[in-house]
């Protein structure tokens, strides 16, 4: 079916540029090579749409296009290039010409690559895919590392006392069944165990939620959280290592607690009175593990997640690098392992909502913390949370770090970040307001945000966006 004007303008009032769709002003021309990668990175996101002739910024104006005049032979040219068909058509619409390309998802299993180069789309950028996203891709039809048998040939005895079944009620807020039966029934029911030959296998998934122990899982025993607490703001004076025993779920409030007891104080001054208070609330704490435990790569051998604590920060990082752009940490949200990430949420252990980073950088504020860091590593994902630090002690990197993200906090909570936000959020006087100035600017140097044009070029009421809004 044609592309009408009327469609044109129902994907101009889309709120962002999404996964889907990618505009381009192109008034005379468009770089066929730029073309060609993005039609591999649209396709490799699930397919989508690509315009040329309107507007980045909204309200996104029909500008109108003269690029690729002859759409037959830029079709062929494209197939040859990059070896799938695009679309390609012509809409004229009451503003100017637009050029619409539809790309195609790329099949299941199978990942599209140019030169060389398997790309993905990265804020207003392309780059090449993460090793972790590629072997998601590759891994698409064969069997989940999670639904796969951990232990078989079990009796109803042995299974019960391998789980921890009265824990799992309670967190599913269930009647504990009056027999065995009943709780087998229900396991089976969850898909974490299965009927085999007149006997019973846990699934990995099972195993790893509900074990007492977890080393009795030779497949899981690596998975374990792992909690060393250093003597100083280094690694060279370890003061406790403890690995955890029990399963994710029947075992996450006993790994919370033993986190916050390990934490360092804080002195804060409330109502013009000391007190000493733990680095991070228990919230956040919970969330950040939960995160770690959900978002890992498990098929990764050798490595789990690791709670690193220091004098003056925390350190939690998991297997795998994130699947989620670091920039989109705050407002972006997708389980690595969904039934993982379901049975946390349905216990209560996290929301599975994309709130819990927010409420992190939300309590750093609040206590006028350094930002927090989100790191992808190699082959890992890092999230610090640093100690009290003066703003005057503050480098660079964190001032546009901590704007970055009071930016983008502001933006999901329907809220705009203006220069008195700022000041508020690093404790500066009005007098300080150039100071937040050269901040603000620094950050839009470095990409992460923008103005808000819809004020104009007022500096009085100049407002900011993230760079991706």
């Amino acid at each position: 079916m044609a592309t009408t004007p009327a469609q044109i303008d129902v994907w101009r009032s889309a709120p962002s540029e999404i996964q889907h769709l990618e505009f381009k002003e192109a008034k005379t021309s468009y770089d066929r090579e730029k073309l060609a990668r993005y039609c591999v990175a649209i396709a490799n996101e699930g397919g989508g749409i690509l315009l040329l002739g309107i507007g980045d910024n909204l309200p996104r104006p029909v500008i109108g296009s003269s690029a690729f005049p002859n759409l037959v032979a830029t079709a062929d040219e494209l197939f040859v290039k990059i070896g799938f068909r695009v679309n390609v058509e012509e809409v004229v619409h009451p503003d100017g010409r637009v050029v619409v390309f539809q790309i195609p998802s790329r099949p299941r299993g199978t990942a599209y690559h140019l030169d060389g180069q398997y790309l993905m789309r990265s804020g207003e950028s392309l780059r090449p895919m993460s090793e972790d996203r590629l072997r998601a891709i590759f891994a698409e039809g064969a069997p989940d590392w999670l639904e796969e048998p951990a232990l078989t040939n079990l009796d109803d005895q042995a299974v019960v006392e391998l789980l921890d079944t009265q824990t799992f009620f309670e967190l599913m807020k269930l009647p504990y069944p009056s027999d065995r039966a009943g709780v087998l029934d229900r396991l089976r029911t969850e898909r974490l165990i299965d009927k085999i030959d007149g006997g019973w296998s846990i699934r990995r998934l099972g195993g790893l939620l509900l074990a007492k122990k977890l080393d009795s899982f030779p497949d899981l025993s690596r998975k374990a959280a792992r909690v060393i607490v250093y003597s100083g703001i280094g690694k060279t004076e370890t003061r406790l290592d403890q690995t955890g025993a029990r399963g994710y779920a029947v075992g996450f409030q006993g790994l919370v607690d033993f986190v916050m007891a390990q934490l360092p104080q804080n002195e804060v001054i409330e109502n013009a009175l000391r007190k000493q208070v733990k680095l991070l609330p228990m919230e956040s704490v919970r969330e950040l593990i939960a995160n770690a435990l959900i978002h890992q790569e498990m098929a990764m051998q050798g490595a789990g997640p690791m709670i690193e604590i220091y004098a003056n920060r925390l350190e939690i990082s998991n297997p795998g690098e994130p699947i989620v752009p670091v920039a989109r940490f705050i407002d972006g949200y997708q389980s690595r392992n969904e039934r993982l990430a379901d049975f946390m949420r349905r216990m209560s252990i996290c929301e599975e909502k994309s709130s819990g980073i927010d409420r992190v950088v939300e309590q750093a504020e609040l206590f006028q913390l350094p930002a927090p860091e989100f790191r992808a590593g190699h082959k890992r994902t890092v999230v610090i949370v640093h100690g009290p630090r003066p703003f005057s002690d503050m480098d660079r990197n964190d001032r546009i770090r901590a704007c970055w993200q009071h930016c983008d906090l502001r933006y999901v909570m329907s809220e705009r970040m203006t220069n008195q936000s700022l000041r508020e959020r690093f404790g500066l006087s009005e007098g300080q307001s150039a100071t937040a100035t050269q901040i603000i600017n620094a950050t839009i140097e470095a990409g992460l945000i923008k103005s808000d044009e819809a004020v104009g070029g007022s500096k009085k009421y100049a407002r900011y966006l993230p760079s991706w809004a």
